[in-house]
C-alpha cells in the first residue's frame, strides 16, 4: 500500500469557496482528506508528516496556455529577450558564434529579441545579421513568435526570394522599392518555415521536453499545455509518452490548419487519463498587438488610416473550421488578439450556433489572449460556454508598447478582467511560454496592480483581487480544460497535484506578490521540484 502524508503547520488555500483547512491528508496520487488537524492524524495513522512551517500549500498551478515543444526547441539557442539595442542583440550573437563554433553552413538560430526595445521600434535587417554570421543560415524569432530576421543564407535556405509571393495572412519584408527580400518574415510567412528547418534527434528532442517540464515545476505548474500541435511535434509527445518520459500532465492541441488527421488517428488521446492527452483544435485569427498585426476594430496610432492589422482566415474558413469541431465535438481554442479578430470568432460561433440548431457551448471554446476584447463583447460569451484565457502580463511587459500603439483609452481595457468576471465569465491567465516564463506569481501580481514598465497604472478598473487570480490559475483552468472533478482545488479524491509557497497570496502585500518563491512542487504526490 502507497504511504500517506500529512500536511500541516502553514496556510492551507484549498481553493473551495475560501475553506482553509488545517490539514491535508495525500496517499499516493490522489488526496485523501481535508480538514481538522486531529481527524486527519487519527486517519492517517503511521504516515509521513510535511510541517509546512507558516508556508502556503495550494493546488498545482494549470497552464491554460503555453508550447512546450517550442519551449523546449529554444534549448541552445540564442536568448536575445531584453536585448535593448542593437549592438547588445550583436554582441549576444557573436557571443554564441564563438562559444559554439557552429560548422559552416549549419543552422544557427536565436529566440526573443522585441523591436519594440530597439531605437525607433525597428527590427534587425538582413545585412546585420549577414554580418554577424556570414557562413551560416542564421534566422532569429521576435519574442512573439509572430515574426523573425533571417539571413541571407537561411532565406536562400528557406527558398524565399524575390520570386516568393506573400502568403495569405503574412508578409515577406521587401527591399524599398523592389521585391528583393530584406529579411523580415511576418505572421505566417514566418510560422510556416517550422517544417523546412533542420530538426534535432529524438534522444535529444525529448531532453528538451524534460528540461522545459522542470521549469514549469519551477514556477508551481503540472499541467501544462502544447498549444500549436503539428504532425512532428505529436509524434514527439506520443513516442515520449509511450517511453514513460513525460512527467506532468501535457495537453495538446492540434494545428486545425494542417495536422487534422493527428486529431483523428489519434482519437483513445482525446479521453486519455495519462500524461498525454489531446484537447482538441487550435486555430489563429490574427496576430500580434505588440507587433502591430493583431486585428483591430480601429486604426493603430501612426498608421494610415485603413490600417488595422489583417486577420488570417476569412469568416467562411473560419466557420467551417467551427463546424468540424461542433460536428466532432472537439474543443476549440481560437488566438484572438485584436477585437475585430474576437469579433469574427464570437460572430462566426453565433452564426454557427443558429445554422445547425447545436449549441456551442457543447464543445466549450477558448478565446486565447483575448487581450483587446472589448466589454461591450463579454457577455456575448457567456451564452456560448466561451472561455477568456488572458495574457494579462502584457500590462507589465508591453503596456507601454500598447498606449503608443492604441493610445491610453483603448490600452487601458487591455485584459479585461475584472469585466469579464462581472460578466459572469471565469478567466484564466496564461504567460503563452516560451514569449515569457510560465511565472504565475508574476502575472498575479500584473492582474492585482495592473503596472507597467515605468510605474504607471495601466486600467486602474480592470484589477482583481489575489484570491480571484488565484482561481484563474487553478480551478478556473481545471475547468477550461473540463477537468474540474480531478484538479483544480484540494478536495477528497482528487490528484495530489500540490505546490508550498514561501508566503499567503492572500495576505502579503500585494505589491510583492511577484516575490513569492515557489518552494515545492508536487505532482501526483511525487516531489517534482524543490528549491
Amino acid at each position: 500500500m502507497e504511504q500517506k502524508t500529512l500536511y500541516y503547520g502553514g496556510n492551507i488555500l484549498t481553493m473551495d469557496d475560501h475553506f482553509q483547512g488545517q490539514g491535508v491528508l495525500a496517499q499516493g496520487a490522489l488526496i485523501l482528506g481535508v480538514g481538522e488537524l486531529s481527524q486527519l492524524k487519527a486517519q492517517a495513522g503511521d504516515c509521513t508528516v510535511v510541517d509546512l512551517k507558516g508556508k502556503t500549500l495550494l493546488p498545482a498551478f494549470i497552464d491554460p496556455h503555453s508550447h512546450i515543444t517550442s519551449l523546449a526547441r529554444t534549448v541552445g539557442l540564442i536568448h536575445l529577450a531584453g536585448a535593448a539595442s542593437f549592438e547588445e542583440l550583436s554582441e549576444r550573437i557573436q557571443r554564441h558564434m564563438t562559444e559554439f563554433a557552429p560548422q559552416p553552413g549549419e543552422w544557427v538560430m536565436g529566440f526573443g529579441y522585441d523591436n519594440n526595445l530597439m531605437p525607433g521600434c525597428r527590427h534587425p535587417t538582413r545585412e546585420l545579421l549577414d554580418r554577424l554570421c556570414p557562413d551560416n543560415p542564421l534566422l532569429i524569432s521576435h519574442a512573439s513568435g509572430h515574426m523573425g530576421v533571417a539571413n541571407s543564407a537561411a532565406l536562400a535556405a528557406l527558398g524565399i526570394t524575390d520570386q516568393t509571393p506573400d502568403p495569405d495572412g503574412g508578409k515577406i519584408g521587401r527591399e524599398d522599392g523592389t521585391k528583393q527580400p530584406n529579411g523580415y518574415l511576418e505572421e505566417t510567412a514566418f510560422t510556416m518555415l517550422g517544417s523546412r528547418l533542420p530538426q534535432p534527434d529524438f534522444a535529444q528532442l525529448s531532453k528538451q521536453i524534460q528540461m522545459a517540464e522542470k521549469t514549469y515545476f519551477r514556477y508551481g505548474i503540472t499541467t501544462i499545455q502544447d498549444g500549436l500541435t503539428r504532425e512532428s511535434e505529436w509524434n514527439l509527445l506520443k513516442n515520449m509518452d509511450q517511453a514513460g518520459a513525460l512527467t506532468a500532465d501535457v495537453v495538446a492541441y492540434i494545428n486545425m490548419v494542417d495536422s487534422q488527421k493527428v486529431l483523428e488517428e489519434n482519437q483513445k488521446y482525446l479521453h486519455a487519463d495519462g500524461h498525454l492527452r489531446i484537447g482538441g483544435y487550435k486555430i489563429f485569427l490574427d496576430g500580434s498587438p505588440q507587433g502591430r498585426t493583431a486585428w483591430m476594430s480601429k486604426p493603430y496610432l501612426g498608421e494610415p488610416a485603413d490600417y488595422t492589422g489583417y486577420p488570417i482566415f476569412s469568416d467562411q474558413q473560419v466557420k467551417e473550421y467551427i463546424r468540424t469541431a461542433l460536428d466532432q465535438q472537439t474543443q476549440l481554442l481560437a488566438h484572438c488578439n485584436g477585437d475585430a479578430a474576437a469579433e469574427q470568432f464570437l460572430r462566426c460561433c453565433e452564426e454557427v450556433q443558429r445554422e445547425t440548431g447545436k449549441s456551442i457551448a457543447s464543445i466549450h471554446p477558448v478565446m486565447i489572449h483575448a487581450q483587446l476584447l472589448r466589454r461591450d463583447q463579454l457577455p456575448r460569451l457567456v451564452p456560448l460556454g466561451m472561455v477568456p484565457s488572458f495574457f494579462v502580463a502584457h500590462v507589465y511587459h508591453w503596456g507601454d508598447v500598447h498606449i503608443q500603439n492604441f493610445g491610453m483609452e483603448r490600452a487601458a481595457f487591455i485584459s479585461p478582467v475584472h469585466s469579464a468576471i462581472q460578466a459572469g465569465l471565469s478567466p484564466t491567465f496564461h504567460q503563452d511560454t516560451p514569449v515569457i516564463s510560465p511565472d504565475m506569481m508574476e502575472t498575479l501580481w500584473c492582474a492585482v496592480n495592473r503596472i507597467i514598465r515605468d510605474g504607471v497604472v495601466l486600467g486602474a478598473q480592470e484589477r482583481i483581487s489575489p484570491w480571484e487570480g488565484l482561481k484563474a490559475i487553478t480551478i478556473n483552468a481545471a475547468r477550461q480544460y473540463r477537468q474540474e472533478d480531478v484538479k483544480g482545488t484540494i478536495a477528497p479524491g482528487k490528484k495530489a497535484d500540490l505546490v508550498i509557497l514561501d508566503r499567503n497570496p492572500l495576505t502579503c502585500p500585494v505589491h510583492e506578490l511577484k516575490d513569492i518563491q515557489v518552494v515545492t512542487t508536487i505532482r501526483e504526490g511525487q516531489v517534482v521540484y524543490h528549491a
